[in-house]
């Protein structure tokens, strides 16, 4: 097993001019791509960053993003990729909590985006760990590391010193962290080795997906979500093009997939993936060169998506960040049946098992009960917070999802819901605890619920319910506009409702009933889509 940065020198040393990284307005060869990490590197080194140092990045639409990554990798240190749909509330949390010691960033280009440099303005004083903040615009006018600052430090420093600190780097370190929701009501970060990364990248690639270096693989994940990083590493594993259109626009990714001939979607969601086809320029894509595409999503949807690519194969998965993006990951070559209903099976080197999630007993084949697994794909727990890693874990070892699913009689894993108290909002994982914990900051607010509510597009989106200080009050579009612009659009509740008693069981809130009321009201009303309340 070989580190990441060995894997992307392996492949620069191998293919010099093929293309690595293609983004809009910017293509990188491999060399192009090892060359610009070697440069990261060789920066961090000047400014004295250390092995097991975390180094984050706050991107919009960059095209360095994945050659940064590379860059802190090659140091020895870790890497924080920071989620760019973060608000200040979430921004000064998990950089706060990951100890930053150095952070890469950039303005975006479209004029409309979240302006990053002001979220970490808002933030940055209380971030004593953080010595500098880079940005990667020529043009910089923050109060910020400049690009040529950091370069003129890079060509400070010799490559045997970086060769030297890459080679003292271990399969067993970690290599990033990536945070994730947690239902405690803060995000957790899960500590993801450089073994765990690599395995579970060449186990997608070569072993189910079948990838060669002559694919072109698309997708329009963020390159700060495990999705990202898994999918441009396994690109990587294997020598291939992985082709992405920065911040997400179906019009662009549409004009890629037709300009660069795209063999391999990997769209992940739906919710992404839809938009692109139902584009009307899809009706110029050249559909004969798609062979697969990985998505995930209801079986009417995944069907319906394998009716409109006749001559590629659809395939789904089940995957988290504690398992460095797939568990489990079905073949080309199973049924469709399989195919579209199931996970496929676990990759290489991987266990699962299906627990009863009150008394951890296995259950049979067919059984529904808590997904659990074990191997070298998963993570070495969550960081700074041994407590929480120790609950997450059996005595046998295995890691417990809080999803609730089955497995067939080949092994096969099938996703069903959810143990622990989380949302899927068009793919983002949301804890109903983060929200939560943001809502009672609200001076009105005494107690705050958040439950699912269906949705047409995102699946499902928050719901709050909220019980209001004796004598306070508020409106439904003020606590809406409490959270706009503070928390990650998708954390926003799109429905507010208010009690003044609360269905209960015990000493515990029923939040199925809660469901079961937002549900009810909602087709009643005949509403099955949110309205856009993006902010920025």
């Amino acid at each position: 097993m070989k580190t990441l940065p060995q894997l992307l020198d392996d492949q620069a040393a191998a293919r010099q001019d093929h293309p690595a990284l293609v983004l809009p307005g910017h293509t990188y060869s491999y060399k192009q791509f090892r060359d610009q990490a070697n440069l990261v590197a060789r920066g961090l080194l000047a400014l004295g960053v250390e092995p097991g140092d975390r180094v984050g990045y706050f991107f919009l639409d960059c095209p360095d993003s994945l050659p940064v990554l590379y860059g802190i990798l090659k140091t020895g240190a870790i890497a924080v990729p920071v989620n760019n749909r973060f608000k200040s509330y979430e921004l000064g949390k998990v950089l706060s909590q990951s100890g930053l010691s150095v952070l890469f960033t950039a303005p975006p280009e479209s004029e409309d985006a979240t302006d990053l440099v002001a979220l970490l303005n808002e933030v940055r004083a209380d971030l004593t760990a953080l010595s500098k903040i880079i940005s990667i615009d020529p043009n910089n006018d923050a109060d910020f590391m400049s690009w040529q600052e950091f370069c003129d430090g890079a060509a400070a420093v010799s490559e045997t010193n970086q060769s030297e600190r890459q080679a003292a780097i271990k399969v067993g370190d970690t290599a990033v962290i990536k945070y994730t929701s947690g239902t405690t009501g803060a995000p957790k970060g899960a500590m993801l080795s450089h073994g765990a990364i690599a395995n579970a990248a060449e186990g997608s690639a070569a072993v189910h997906l079948k990838l060669t270096p002559e694919d072109r693989v698309w997708t329009a994940l963020p390159l700060f979500h495990i999705g990202g990083v898994a999918f441009g590493t396994a690109c990587i594993t294997v020598g291939c093009t992985f082709i992405h259109p920065g911040y997400f626009d179906p019009g662009v990714s549409v004009e890629q997939i037709i300009e660069h001939k795209v063999t391999v979607a990997m769209p992940a969601f739906e919710t992404i993936w839809l938009p692109v086809v139902d584009h009307p320029r899809w009706q110029d894509v050249d559909l004969t060169t798609l062979r697969m595409v990985e998505a995930v999503g209801t079986e009417a949807r995944l069907m319906d998506i394998q009716s409109r690519h006749p001559d590629a194969v659809v395939v789904s998965c089940f995957g988290m960040t504690e398992a460095c993006g797939f568990l489990s990951l079905a073949l080309p070559t199973d049924p469709l049946d399989t195919r579209i209903n199931t996970g496929g099976h676990p990759l290489p080197g991987m266990e699962a098992r299906i627990c009863d999630p009150e008394t951890d007993e296995v259950l049979p084949p067919g059984g529904i009960g808590e997904i659990c697994f074990r191997g070298p794909n998963t993570f070495d727990g969550y960081y700074l917070e041994p407590d929480l890693t120790a609950e997450c874990f059996d005595d046998d070892g295995f890691f417990k999802t809080g999803d609730l699913g089955h497995m067939d009689e080949d092994g096969r894993v099938t996703y069903r819901n959810r143990v622990k108290d989380m949302l899927k909002v068009g793919g983002e994982n949301v804890a109903a605890a983060e929200v939560e914990d943001y809502l009672i900051g609200h001076p009105a607010v005494l107690i705050a619920q958040v439950v699912a509510a269906p949705d047409a597009k995102y699946v499902e989106v928050p719901a709050a319910f909220l019980q209001l200080k004796p004598g306070q009050s508020t409106t439904e579009a003020e606590i809406i506009d409490f959270c706009r612009g503070t928390i990650a659009t998708f954390r926003v509740p799109r429905y507010v409702r208010f009690v003044d008693e609360w269905p209960m069981s015990g000493t515990k809130i029923k939040k199925f009933e809660l469901r079961q009321r937002i549900s009810a009201e909602l087709a009643e009303r005949s509403i099955t889509e949110t309205t856009n309340i993006r902010s920025n």
